[in-house]
């Protein structure tokens, strides 16, 4: 089920708060929570009912080991059967690593040994459940935590809820245990509040409307200009790659606003994920405001554990590059991805180093560089091959020509001269005017504007902000005729 769907919008989103309210009002507290649960369910369901079992199953096992770790935190190391707490922990996170790999890359593996050796491998007939990447890592989170001592005994239906709460579950944000069950359990968030549910709308319109009217536009030139056009000419190169850059913004922090916007109806108050991250003036600084709950797990669960900057300064480096080279893998089964994630490790470290040398662009700089270098390293994670993301670049470096509008011909030359053509400059990506005017107004309200969380914070309903929300969302209804997922749904 899409967010940006009329049964989401007009009957599934209404009818579970209604349920899991009147429930509440009459005290049937459990109740309400099994209700949520049920529901955020049939929401995983209603995409593939296949599915269910797996992730239905996945609760129970991590359920059950987590509670095994947490009742044996502070007690003795080892265990009946001669089992170690530290054993049982790797034993989960090998199940959960094993489950993620199956579906994941086990077809990307076996492509990678038959060009390797030769042998003749089939592929195999695998469906990619949803969220898994999602579920998987926050499941993991919860049984080292649970290792550590770092978590209560809760009970089972609560577990159930932190895992599958609907607006989190598909694509995040990828939330932790001590964010989550003590507000499922917090009785003053079982009955409506008015400004939470003014709050969640007004963010639920922004979102909604930054991907079916920013995000769905934008992707109309970066498909023609990566997957249609055979060859791109400077400007459609820059035009399409830059439509993708501020697709992929819109359609992902747009989903994270109209999840955040959901879980204020039912109280929930789900972490920030997005703080305006094309705002960054270093690579660094980008990762503290991309994604930041991925960023936050890559950080606890990985860097840190790979020994973090404990271990010397060029261990630092290596741990950064292969956290970044990890997380390239877990956007996706290709090699195009595992470059995009050695880009960042590899940028992320030169910054750490040139800060180690007491170094400081100035902040203009600092940010041009890092948005360029972000927008490039962008079009390996969108290319659906090298060959494609060769393609883009190409283009972008002027090597299959330039063309210019028409009316400077008089004043540039002849055609041909230089590579100069003269013409419709955005042809290939079948673009024009309009896509130059949304790369400026869009990619300036990134840059500039404020972020749906700082507006969030700074929330104070009157008139005119009402008629804006109103008219944001009348608009994005409009655009429900041509529903389409979101980017993030698969990874």
């Amino acid at each position: 089920m899409l967010f940006n769907s009329y049964i989401y919008i007009f009957f599934f989103l209404p009818v579970s708060a209604l349920i899991y309210f009147a429930l509440n009002r009459y005290r049937l507290i459990q109740a309400g929570n099994a209700w949520l649960v049920l529901a955020s369910l049939f929401f995983y369901a209603y995409w593939n009912p296949v599915f269910l079992p797996l992730i239905v199953g996945s609760m129970l096992v991590n359920y059950g080991i987590g509670t095994v770790l947490s009742r044996n935190a502070h007690g003795a190391r080892g265990l009946r059967g001669g089992l170690s707490r530290k054993k049982i922990l790797l034993f989960g996170i090998a199940l959960n690593l094993g489950f993620l790999g199956y579906f994941k890359y086990a077809n990307f593996f076996m492509v990678n040994l038959q060009w390797a050796t030769g042998w003749e491998l089939s592929a195999l007939d695998l469906t990619l459940p949803l969220a898994i990447s999602f579920f998987t890592f926050q499941q993991i989170a919860y049984l080292a935590d649970s290792y550590h001592g770092l978590t209560e005994e809760y009970d089972f239906l609560n577990y159930c809820l932190f895992v599958s709460f609907f607006p989190q579950l598909i694509a995040g944000p990828i939330v932790h245990h001590k964010e989550m069950m003590p507000q499922f359990a917090r009785l003053r968030g079982k009955v409506p509040h008015f400004r939470n549910i003014a709050l969640g709308l007004s963010i639920f319109s922004i979102g909604l409307f930054k991907k079916v009217v920013i995000a769905d536009n934008f992707a109309y030139w970066a498909t023609m200009g990566f997957d249609h056009a055979a060859s791109l000419q400077l400007i459609e190169a820059w035009g399409a790659s830059l439509s993708y850059t501020f697709q992929l913004y819109y359609d992902f922090s747009g989903y994270t606003d109209m999840a955040i916007g959901t879980a204020y109806l039912f109280n929930i108050r789900l972490p920030m994920n997005f703080n305006s991250p094309y705002k960054a003036v270093n690579i660094q600084d980008f990762w503290r405001r991309w994604h930041i709950t991925l960023s936050r797990w890559l950080r606890d669960y990985l860097y840190v554990p790979l020994g973090g900057n404990r271990k010397g300064e060029t261990r630092t480096y290596v741990n950064l590059f292969l956290t970044f080279l990890l997380g390239g893998l877990w956007h996706g089964a290709g090699w195009t991805f595992v470059l995009w994630g050695a880009m960042h490790g590899l940028g992320t470290a030169l910054h750490k180093g040139w800060q180690g040398l007491g170094l400081r662009l100035p902040r203009f700089l600092g940010w041009l560089l890092t948005f360029l270098f972000v927008h490039c390293a962008w079009v390996f994670f969108r290319a659906r091959s090298f060959a494609d993301a060769e393609k883009v670049f190409k283009g972008m470096l002027g090597l299959n020509g330039v063309t210019l509008p028409e009316w400077t011909a008089s004043l540039l030359g002849p055609e041909g001269e230089g590579g100069l053509a003269f013409g419709k400059v955005l042809r290939g990506i079948e673009g024009g005017t309009d896509t130059v005017v949304w790369l400026l107004l869009f990619g300036l309200i990134a840059v500039l504007g404020k972020n749906s969380m700082e507006i969030g914070r700074n929330f104070r309903p009157n008139r005119w902000y009402s008629i804006l929300v109103v008219a944001l969302f009348v608009a994005s209804v409009l655009h429900l005729t041509k529903m389409s997922e979101f980017i993030y749904f698969n990874f």
